[in-house]
């Protein structure tokens, strides 16, 4: 049998894999203090728990999360864009304007179908 082969790599890998998540799981099973689960947990800020831990969101939340992504992307590209504005000259600043024009229209189709309003 090959040292070098695939199969065998990812076999002594696998291995290792679970033998370090088994003992990471008898370690906090020998620390552990309190030898049964909890009840009720604390929930927001020490008050208990009055909903289920899956309780399902309005449907607005997930437009509003797509909005605020979009938003984040555009800083995530905007931050390198300022450092390399000089050097790469006007084309870089059409093409940034560009992806904000594409994020403006966005917007205001969001708005435009209310995923803004909270009532």
């Amino acid at each position: 049998m090959n040292p070098l082969d695939p199969y065998v790599a990812l076999g002594v890998l696998l291995g290792a894999a679970l033998v370090g998540v088994g003992l990471v799981y008898g370690l906090s099973w020998t620390v552990r203090i309190a030898r049964r689960p909890l009840v009720a947990r604390p929930h927001a800020g020490g008050l208990p728990a009055v909903e289920q831990a899956v309780s399902r969101f309005h449907v607005r939340w997930y437009t509003i999360t797509l909005v605020l992504l979009a938003f984040d992307m555009e800083m995530i590209f905007m931050y390198p864009w300022t450092l390399v504005l000089a050097r790469t000259g006007t084309s870089s600043l059409v093409e940034m304007f560009a992806l904000l024009g594409v994020l403006l229209v966005g917007v205001v189709y969001a708005w435009r179908e209310g995923a803004f309003r909270w009532t």
